[in-house]
This record gives structure tokens, C-alpha cells and sequence, in this order.
């Protein structure tokens, strides 16, 4: 979409929000009686950050409780009404009260709450419930967080122990990527991370909960199987459900560098509408499709896998322009609806230079690539939820999305054998793909009695296709080996590709829990999935003067249809106490994996069948209400991808061919995750520990060739990949660890946090021809990490945070001891920001980099830094100047393990350039005092520095 065009829908939505401002104030303008009281436990302490609601008839006014346990409602209109008081730890309490006659203000005596036994341990920092931990989730309050005006969800992650945001913006909780982000307990347009983290002020959040989701079948019945995912939940204080929020922001740099964006969030008790927009070329992009919400039913296998657009990536330089609309409705406490639509449209041009040793062939592949990629995604995600009565459930969940692709690659590479070149390849490649996909799940619960009797049935269906057609060109120099000195033999091909591979997914599980005991029960669980995948692969080659090449390598069709059908049937004992819960039992999978392959004189059956008996197992023990340690072991099948198992040669060129194998067994992984927490939360210290531990049986490999063309054609280097179960056990560990210390009620934080991770890699190699079986190569990467970070934060009006980070990386191979490698980096940086004045802020962000062992240079001294000035009544408006990489050193560079290589990237990234920004903001609650609001944090995130 151009950028006249775009602009022409910002405007639009610059007018409907200034219309959807003015309803809204419109609705505030009402006065009326205040209702005020406070809230004890029963000891006589205060409660903070409870949930206090004021209900009459239909209507409903929301607010928390103070630090001190005081709640207040302004403009209450009713005689007769009910306050209704709801906290983690407490037993709900709700009470009916009447207006005394002729009075405006009531003050209603303390509300003593009731702590539920053995839940969870209330930690009171400053008089602030500041971290609550119970089970798989920890719970942070932000009441006590010091955050500057305009701050938003991110800027109180940095601040939360055991939590790190990268530069980026992509959130690690206890060593763990989050990977899905929640409001009030429902996915914010499909789940996307940076799209809340980056854009939800700070100000109307009262609680982030960092959760181990098992997914919903766990969060309904308790049962937990397979892994869990990270995600962040982030609770909204009550007082801010009747209102409105707004944020405009416009701004021109250096470079031509440029950014609009926008947003308006409107809440009404029941209701709430979000609209984001957003147009930049400083790679700040709002979505990231790849994502389709949670739904009710994770997809299972998926070895075929489908197309998409991945939005997000930090190379090169990214035009982007992204708009959408999230929408929640809550019918009645029973009916419950909410979702999204998002489009987005990125322009991504990416610098590559690389060096790749070919393990144990003495074999360098020396790179650099130009890639224009053009992106547009669509997508569309809703969720019903009915409680039907107080035992029955249901979710139904439907998605749609669609990506539109344009991508150019020109690659160049000279590939070397020792010190001496062998050939040097030109490869121009354009393609289009597009890919449609649906799809929808759901879930049911039933509740057949009050003791733990339950039936579970959850399903899902996912449809996709991927169509894409590619047109490539080679230009291969092949260098004389009598004389390298000589001029380079050319030899040229075009080849233009067309591949349909369609799939869907579908499957479904049914769980019944039976009680046996007071603390015990039995689970029986039925699974079925299946993976169905139509495929089509066409190419012709063509010589310069456009007539079609004899070779059967580069004209072929193909056709392949196959699935992968896994049934499991488990059961398990589980038992729970307060301090104990386990659950053991065992489930057995067999599997099919059949389908047929044909060419246009060939064909090939595929049958292959595989019987699993995977344990049950987990166990979490409660040291104390702060401390807890919980092992899960979880076991997957996956079947092989469309290029594994196709048994015929697909070449795009003469040089690179590629063999399936339909023998291939499914691969089958086991897993087992450990994890520790403990703290004295009173006194600011936290420790979190995570460990990892994989083993995988009949692990697909790669088996590859690589050898000169001795043929009269002399085409340089071939390269063949074929593929086997590699026939003993491939396993990985990996491990993580955190510690903070807080004093002074967080003004001075010390964090060390460190990581170690170690995976063994198996492989093929042979550099002959008419090899049947290479020599196995073993690759043992070892990764090692080590950071210390130190926070000072006396007030919201100066922060200071130096740190350092070391990692170490090294891989030794078994099949030569010359490709042992290892690369290094230390990285002090120091980041700052102080109130030069009340209303004038000065920021900087510095980092420095030492790189070894790299097959690149690059040690990059980064830069950045901004002033702003804040006026108009409630400091609304904001003009910053920023400065990024003043140094002009800002890259990216890599290191890559694989089967068979170990590659050094260097990427290009956006470079130096300054910026005048201006931004608004506009907020307006029924709950909240006017002048608490304009004290408080709000705002849109400003695309990184």
C-alpha cells in the first residue's frame, strides 16, 4: 500500500476517534453521591489492590483499593446498591447497603476479608502488595512501581524481578520466552507480545501475572499434561473499566525517517474497543502474524507445517504500515465474546554477508545477499465463551488469516575448497506466495458432581494451503583446475518452479475424572490427531536463448499426498493436598504415516507404523507459600516434512539436489522440565531456577555430499541431501537461573542471571559420489551465559541501570578436530534517564560489544539518546529529540549451529539518524479523580531507539 493511501486511512481513523471522544465525554459529565470505605483482613491489616465493584440494578462501577485499603466511588446515582469485593487470598464478600436519606457521601465501616487457607502468601512491600506466587503463576502488583508519566506495560516489566525485555522488545520471563500476551484473562489481538507490551500504558494496570499455561483444559479441570507455554496476563485496575484512553504521535527525522501512530481504547464496564495504527521506515512493526490466537485446542504435529508472514524481524531496513481493531463484549457474566482483525504490510530490504564451514569436507561457502521482501497479512480471530449453567462450558473459537508475499533475492557465493576457489555461483531468485488458512476449535466441560467428577471434549480443524511459484537464474563460474588463474567457465540456467501444498489438521480429546479419595482421582484420556497433506511440485529449466534443458533434474512434476495419524489412549492417578501434587499413570500411541508419491514415470508408497508408550508424570511439592519446585515430563510424536520423505531428486538447480526418503520413521521426543522458585519477598530477594532436558528416538537427519563435478558438463561444487533416522538417542539440556536482591523498597536492584545449554547434534557427511552411508558426525554445542545488572531508582525522576553480559559458544565435531570452534562476546552497556526539570527528561542508552572467534568483524559501540519537553495541562503533550547509533555502528551478527554447518552472519540494521517527535495523549475514567489521572503513567510506546 502506498503511502499517500495509508495516511488517507489514518485520517479516517483520526476523525472517527475524535467522534468516539467526544461520546465518550460526553458521558462523564454526570455528577452524583460518593461512596467511600476500607477494607481489613482479620488481623486488623489492610488489604491493597483488591477488587471492589458498586452494583446496581444493571449497572456496574469498578475501582481497587488503596494502599491504605481505602476504595472510593464518585457519581453514584442510585439509592440501593451492592459492594461486592473480590482478592487473591481472600474469600469473596459481598454486602447491600441504602443511601441514608439526604445525605451525599456514605461511609461504610470496614469490611473484614477472610483469607483462604493454603492459598497464596501475601508479600507487602511499602504497604503494597508487591508479588504473589502460587502454583505456575507469580503475580506482580504495579502500585509501587517507580515509573515516569507516559510510561507503559514494558517499561514495568524491566522493573519486575526474574523478567527482562530486550531491545527488541521481546519479554524472557524466568529464562522462558513469553509468547502470548492476555488483558483481564483474554488473548489482546490473537496474543501478540509487543502489540500490549509496547502500546497499554502503564497507569491502568493494577497486577501482571507471569503464567505457565497448560492450556485450557488444564485451567478448567486441573489436569496439566504435555508443556507449557509462557504467558503474560495483565490485570487492569477496576477503577479504569468506564472510560477512555488516546495516544497521537507524529515524527520527521534525518534520513528521511518517519512515524505515525495511534491509539484509542475505550472501556465501559463490559465493553472494550481498541484501535491501533501505525506507519513508519524505523522498523517498528505493530504485529506479528505468525500468530493466530490461542484458541481452544493447540494444533498437534504439524511436520508439513503451512506458509505464513513472520512480522517483527530487526534486520535490515523495514518500511511497515499496520492498522487494527480488537473488540471485547461481555453479554452477561455467562456470554462472553472478544476478538480481532489486524492488517499489516512490510517493505523489508536486508544486507547479508556470510561464511559457512562445511564440517569435516574442508569445504568454505563465503556469502553476500541482497533481499527485498513485501509482506501483507490479514488476519481475524474471535472467541465465544458461554457458561451454560453453573456445570456446563463451552468455547468456540474460529480464525481466519491471509498473507500475500513478494520476495527478491539476489545471492552471490564462492565456494572454496582449502584456500583454492572452486566455483563461484550468481543466483537471482523473485517469488510470489500466498497463503489462505481457517480455522476453528472448541472445548466443552462438564461438572458431574461438586467432588472432581468431570467430562472434557475439546477439538479443532485447521485448513491451509500455500501456493507459491518461483522464477531463479544461476550464473555458475566454474574455475579450471590446471589453472586458477584462468578465466572462469560460465554456465547458465533458469528455472521456473510452481508448488500447492495444501493441509489440514484436525483432532480431538476427551477426558474423564473420576474421585477415589478426598485428595485423589483417576483421569482416563482418549487422543486423536491427524495431519493430512496434498502436495504439488512443477519446474522446467531454460537455457539463455530460452529453450527448455535436457536434464530430468530440472524439469519435473511431482505429486505427493500423505498423513500422519496418531490415536493415544492414557490414564493416570493425580493426587493433590496442600503441600503435594503428583500424577503418574501411562498412555500408548501408535501412529500411521502412509500416503502415495508420484512423478511423471515414477511412484512410491509410503507406510509406516510406530507404537509409543509415553509416561505420565509430574510433580510439584510446596516447600512454603513462597518456595515450590514441580517436574513435568511430556512426549510428542512429529512426522517428517514434504522434502524428507519425497523419494524423488528435486533440483532447483544442477548443482543442488535434494532426495526424500519414505522409510523415514517418525520422530518421537521426550521432554522433562524442571523448575524452582523461592524468596523472601519481604525483604526483596527472589531465585528462580529452570531446567530443560530433551531426548529424542529415530531423529531425522541429514545425510550430505559434497563433491566436484568430474563430468565433461564441470558444473564446480554439487551438493546432495538425502535423509535418515540417525539410530541413536539425540538429546539436549538447557538451563537457566536467576537471582535479584532489592533494597530500600527497590531502590537499589541487583540481578545475576546465567544460563547453560548443551545439544548434541548428529549428522552425515561424505564427500564421494556413489556413497551409500557417510561418516557420521557428532556436534556438540555447548552454550554458556553469565550477566550482572544493577538498578538504581531512588524515584520515577531518575533511573540508572549499568550491566554486563558474557556468552560463550562452543561446538566440537567428532568427525574432524579441526571444526571445533568457539566465538565469544562481552557487552557492558548502560542505560539512564533523569529529570532535568519536572517537565524535562534526558535519556541515553549505551552499549559496547567485543566479538571474538567470528568469521566477521563487528564491534559495535551503539549509541542512543533523546531530550524531551513536556507542557499543556497534565503534561499531554510531549516533543522529544532523539538520536539513534550516533556512532554509526549498529549491526548484527550471529552464529548458527546445524547438522552439518556452522555459519557467521552479518546482517545490516538501521543505521544512524535523528528525530523530532511529537505526541498527545488524552484520558478520561469515571472512577478515577481528575487530577489522579493526569498524575498518573500513560501513553503509546515510542517506537525503539
Amino acid at each position: 500500500m502506498r503511502r499517500d493511501n495509508m495516511i488517507h486511512v489514518f485520517r479516517a481513523i483520526g476523525v472517527t476517534v475524535a467522534c468516539l471522544l467526544l461520546m465518550s465525554g460526553a458521558s462523564f459529565a454526570q455528577t452524583g453521591k460518593v461512596v467511600q470505605g476500607m477494607l481489613r483482613d482479620t488481623e486488623s491489616r489492610t488489604v491493597a489492590g483488591a477488587s471492589v465493584q458498586l452494583i446496581a440494578g444493571k449497572d456496574t462501577m469498578g475501582t481497587s483499593s488503596s494502599g491504605a485499603g481505602i476504595y472510593t466511588f464518585n457519581n453514584v446515582r442510585a439509592e440501593a446498591f451492592k459492594i461486592k469485593v473480590s482478592s487473591l487470598g481472600f474469600e469473596p464478600f459481598e454486602k447491600e447497603f441504602t443511601f441514608p436519606k439526604g445525605q451525599e457521601k456514605m461511609i461504610i465501616p470496614s469490611f473484614e476479608l477472610t483469607g483462604i487457607p493454603n492459598m497464596l502468601e501475601e508479600i507487602v512491600v511499602g504497604g503494597v502488595i508487591s508479588v504473589q506466587v502460587k502454583g505456575d503463576t507469580i503475580e506482580y502488583g504495579t502500585k509501587d512501581l517507580k515509573l515516569r508519566e507516559g510510561a507503559v506495560a514494558e517499561d514495568a516489566l524491566k522493573k519486575l524481578q526474574g523478567v527482562e525485555v530486550d531491545k527488541d522488545g521481546n519479554v524472557t520471563a524466568q529464562g522462558e520466552s513469553v509468547t502470548r500476551v492476555r488483558i483481564n484473562g483474554k488473548d489482546f489481538f490473537g496474543g501478540d507480545v509487543k502489540t500490549a507490551t509496547q502500546n497499554l500504558p502503564a497507569n491502568i494496570i493494577q497486577k501482571l501475572q507471569i503464567v505457565d499455561d497448560y492450556g485450557d483444559m488444564a485451567n478448567l479441570t486441573g489436569n496439566k499434561s504435555g508443556s507449557s507455554e509462557k504467558v503474560l496476563n495483565i490485570q487492569i485496575d477496576p477503577q479504569y473499566n468506564k472510560g477512555y484512553m488516546t495516544t497521537l504521535r507524529a515524527g520527521y527525522g534525518t534520513e528521511d525517517r518517519y512515524q505515525t501512530t495511534g491509539m484509542w481504547m475505550g472501556l465501559n464496564n463490559n465493553t472494550q474497543v481498541s484501535v491501533l495504527g501505525n506507519l513508519n521506515n524505523m522498523n517498528a512493526q505493530l504485529f506479528d502474524f505468525n500468530s493466530m490466537g490461542g484458541g481452544a485446542r493447540r494444533r498437534q504435529g504439524g511436520g508439513g507445517g503451512r506458509g505464513g508472514g513472520m512480522f517483527g524481524a530487526t534486520s535490515g531496513l523495514t518500511n511497515t504500515g499496520s492498522i487494527g481493531l480488537n473488540v471485547r463484549h461481555d453479554f452477561s457474566e455467562k456470554l462472553k465474546v472478544y476478538g480481532s482483525y489486524s492488517y499489516g504490510r512490510d517493505d523489508n530490504t536486508t544486507l547479508t554477508s556470510s561464511r559457512q564451514e562445511n564440517l569435516g569436507l574442508n569445504q568454505i561457502n563465503s556469502s553476500s545477499s541482497d533481499n527485498n521482501a513485501i509482506k501483507a497479512s490479514h488476519r481475524f480471530e474471535s472467541n465465544i465463551e458461554w457458561n451454560i449453567t453453573d456445570k456446563d462450558y463451552l468455547k468456540i473459537s474460529p480464525q481466519i488469516g491471509f498473507d500475500n508475499n513478494d520476495g527478491r533475492i539476489y545471492d552471490n557465493t564462492s565456494i572454496y575448497f582449502g584456500d583454492v576457489l572452486n566455483n563461484i555461483q550468481n543466483l537471482n531468485t523473485s517469488s510470489k506466495t500466498s497463503t489462505p488458512r481457517y480455522n476453528v476449535s472448541g472445548l466443552y466441560n462438564r461438572k458431574l458432581n461438586d467432588k472432581g467428577r468431570n467430562f472434557f471434549l475439546n477439538f479443532n480443524y485447521d485448513n491451509a494451503a500455500t501456493e507459491s511459484d518461483y522464477n531463479r537464474i544461476l550464473e555458475n563460474l566454474v574455475a579450471s583446475e590446471s589453472n586458477p588463474n584462468a578465466s572462469m567457465d560460465s554456465i547458465y540456467e533458469q528455472t521456473i518452479q510452481a508448488m500447492m501444498n495444501k493441509s489440514w489438521n484436525a483432532g480431538g480429546t476427551l477426558s474423564y475424572t473420576e474421585p477415589l479419595s478426598k485428595n485423589g482421582r483417576m483421569e482416563i484420556t482418549y487422543d486423536l490427531n491427524k495431519n493430512k497433506y496434498d502436495n504439488s511440485n512443477t519446474q522446467k529449466g531454460y537455457d539463455r536463448l530460452g529453450n527448455i534443458i535436457d536434464n530430468p533434474l530440472l524439469n519435473y512434476s511431482y505429486d505427493y499426498d500423505y498423513s500422519f495419524t496418531t490415536h493415544r489412549v492414557g490414564a493416570s492417578y493425580i493426587h493433590s493436598d496442600d503441600k503435594l501434587t503428583y500424577s503418574l499413570g501411562a498412555s500408548v500411541q501408535p501412529s500411521v504415516l502412509n500416503g502415495m508419491a508420484y512423478s511423471l514415470s515414477e511412484s512410491a508408497v509410503i507406510d509406516r507404523k510406530n507404537f509409543n508408550i509415553v509416561p505420565i508424570a509430574r510433580f510439584e511439592y510446596k516447600f512454603s507459600r513462597q518456595k515450590n519446585i514441580s517436574v513435568n515430563y511430556s512426549g510428542q510424536a512429529t512426522e517428517p516434512g514434504v522434502s524428507q520423505i519425497l523419494p524423488f531428486e528435486v533440483s532447483t538447480n544442477r548443482t543442488n539436489t535434494t532426495i526424500g526418503n519414505p522409510d523415514l520413521d517418525p520422530e518421537f521426543r521426550h521432554q522433562m522440565q524442571v523448575r524452582y522458585r523461592s524468596g523472601d519477598f519481604q525483604k526483596g530477594n527472589t531465585f528462580f531456577a529452570m531446567l530443560n532436558a530433551n531426548l529424542t528416538t529415530d531423529k531425522i537427519v541429514n545425510f550430505r555430499k559434497s563433491y566436484r563435478d568430474e563430468s565433461a558438463a564441470k558444473l564446480g561444487v554439487l551438493q546432495e541431501i538425502r535423509y535418515l533416522n540417525a539410530g541413536e538417542n539425540v538429546y539436549g539440556i538447557n538451563s537457566f537461573y536467576h537471582y535479584g536482591k532489592s533494597l530500600k523498597e527497590k531502590t537499589y536492584n541487583l540481578m545475576l542471571m546465567g544460563s547453560v545449554n548443551y545439544n548434541k547434534n548428529v549428522s552425515f557427511i561424505s564427500n564421494e559420489r556413489e556413497a551409500l552411508s557417510g561418516d557420521k558426525n557428532i556436534a556438540n554445542n555447548w552454550v554458556f551465559m553469565q550477566g550482572v545488572m544493577f538498578r538504581y531508582n531512588p524515584s520515577e525522576n531518575l533511573e540508572i541501570n549499568p550491566g554486563v553480559r558474557y556468552s560463550y559458544n562452543y561446538t566440537k565435531n567428532t568427525f574432524s578436530s579441526n571444526s571445533n570452534r568457539s566465538v565469544s562476546s562481552w557487552t557492558p552497556n548502560l542505560i539512564g534517564s533523569v529529570n532535568i526539570t519536572p517537565t524535562t527528561i534526558f535519556g541515553a542508552d549505551l552499549s559496547k560489544t567485543f566479538n571474538q572467534g567470528y568469521g566477521v568483524n563487528a564491534n559495535p559501540f551503539v549509541i542512543n539518546t533523546y531530550i524531551e519537553q513536556r507542557f499543556l495541562a497534565g503534561q499531554r503533550a510531549t516533543v522529544r529529540l532523539q538520536g539513534f547509533d550516533l556512532l554509526n555502528e549498529q549491526t548484527n551478527i550471529s552464529r548458527t549451529i546445524s547438522d552439518n554447518f556452522i555459519t557467521d552472519s552479518q546482517t545490516n540494521r538501521l543505521g544512524r539518524y535523528f528525530m523530532l517527535i511529537f505526541t498527545f495523549k488524552l484520558q478520561k475514567f469515571s472512577g478515577v479523580n481528575p487530577f489522579q489521572e493526569e498524575s498518573g503513567h500513560g501513553g503509546m510506546r515510542r517506537p525503539r531507539m
